[in-house]
């Protein structure tokens, strides 16, 4: 018998307990492109065995990362991730742990994330890190909404280096939470002076390295009038695996740093899960979003740790609370904090330094090409080429050749046709020579 859990006069009951006329007017903050009108055009119910063919045959059109020659980017990056990560955090203890609720009784959790937010805080340069947000994106919108918080102002300016995504994020929570956003013009190789829209009224400037781009700046003149200026400065760190080579933002003045963990770790997995890092000064400690985790002794003198400052409010104060991030991506800043541990600093810096080889080196490959030319001045592992052709034919072309050779600009700005022979294209430690002659050479025939 079917299953039909409400009955039309449950649902009219429950409309009007909350006010809302019908079930469609619940969606109205859907955009209307981005809803579907009627059922879906679905198959009947399969066996097992014919949906797992099915998918199998669905999954065979793709050209996944390991496959092909890959170099994209653009938020997201391929590196090698050692056997022994996934390995070890498939272990029982800590596979099945959730976050720690009873930290008494979580002391390996605890220990493993207060090593996580060590290796956080040495990384970006601050003073302190807490245990992990969703991703880097969440975490750059609970940044602005800190500095709000610590300047009492409600205005944040966005680079137009910042990435897209993290844009719309900010722009959401800003749209309801209530503070205003100023984003700047994407466009790279227009220089931005940030410094000279700080007013009295604005909170934070945020600002991103390596950028959506790929271009690295220097960031201390901008920290500098930022707090001359009584406003924060947050760098976003989205590949953090630059942190090996590039100077930390810490050291540059930031006050708050938002940052994605993925390239430690966590394999690119379809677009998710990732990793939300976020770092601070110490005297902001009290405003920052999340858990923290600190190291003690019990009462037999033995270390332990424990959650300090921990905002258990957040669970039922609601609005009130410092911040609704009441958990953290426990698992994969595990995976991190293993696969940094095994790097080791040495390890780290001739990773870094290796990335940034061989990223030199497919500029140069790629820049002798007719018609393309290179954007940057100075990057990390990841650079802009202007093409003579759109972006978005030439990366399908060499699709078709069995090449991921970059991400199109268009395909997150659409609409943006100053964008459109704009490509950003990655290379890992993952790139070898073959992968980067194949790629040459497929923009030469796809270019022609």
């Amino acid at each position: 018998m079917r299953y039909a859990p409400l009955s039309e006069s449950d649902r009219r009951l429950m409309l009007a307990a909350i006010g809302v006329p019908s079930i469609e007017a619940l969606y109205a903050e859907v955009p209307q492109k981005a809803r579907r009108e009627g059922l879906l055009d679905l198959p009947l119910g399969l066996s097992e065995m014919e949906v797992e063919r099915r998918l199998r045959a669905l999954a065979a059109k793709n050209v996944s990362a390991s496959s092909a020659p890959f170099f994209l980017g653009a938020g997201a990056y391929r590196h090698h991730l050692p056997a022994a990560v996934d390995s070890l955090i498939q272990r029982g203890e800590f596979l099945t742990s959730y976050t720690p609720y009873q930290p008494e009784i979580a002391q390996g959790t605890l220990q493993s994330l207060f090593e996580f937010q060590t290796f956080v805080a040495l990384l970006t340069g601050m003073e302190v890190a807490n245990a992990s947000l969703y991703d880097g994106a969440t975490a750059c919108a609970e940044g602005v909404m800190m500095a709000n918080r610590l300047t009492g102002r409600k205005k944040t300016i966005l680079s137009g280096g910042l990435h897209p995504h993290y844009r719309e994020v900010v722009e959401t929570y800003g749209r309801f939470v209530g503070f205003a956003v100023e984003a700047k013009d994407p466009a790279p190789q227009k220089g931005e002076d940030l410094a000279s829209l700080i007013d009295r009224d604005t909170a934070s400037v945020v600002v991103q390295n390596p950028d959506f781009w790929g271009e690295l700046s220097e960031l201390s003149a901008l920290a500098r009038a930022c707090r001359d200026k009584g406003a924060l400065c947050l760098v976003v760190v989205n590949e953090i695996l630059s942190l090996g080579l590039v100077r930390p933002p810490g050291e540059m003045g930031a006050d708050i740093v938002a940052g994605e963990g993925q390239s430690l770790g966590n394999p690119l997995s379809f677009g998710g899960p990732h990793l939300g890092l976020f770092a601070t000064r110490e005297r902001f400690m009290r405003q920052m979003p999340g858990r923290l985790v600190g190291q003690s002794v019990d009462a037999e003198g033995r270390r332990g740790f424990v959650l300090t400052l921990s905002a258990r409010e957040q669970h039922i104060r609601r609005e009130k609370a410092t911040s609704n991030i009441c958990t953290n991506a426990g698992l994969c800043a595990l995976a991190f904090t293993i696969h940094l541990a095994l790097l080791g600093e040495k390890g780290l810096k001739a990773l870094a330094r290796l990335n940034h080889q061989k990223a030199v080196a497919l500029s140069l490959r790629l820049s002798r090409l007719s018609g393309v030319r290179v954007l940057n001045r100075a990057f990390f592992n990841e650079f802009t080429l202007c093409l003579p052709a759109p972006a978005e034919g030439v990366v399908e072309a060499l699709a078709q050749k069995g090449i991921l050779g970059g991400v199109p600009a268009s395909r997150l700005y659409p609409g943006r046709t100053e964008l459109a022979d704009l490509m950003i294209v990655a290379a890992t430690e993952t790139a070898s020579e073959e992968d980067m002659r194949r790629l040459e050479e497929g923009l030469m025939e796809v270019l022609r």
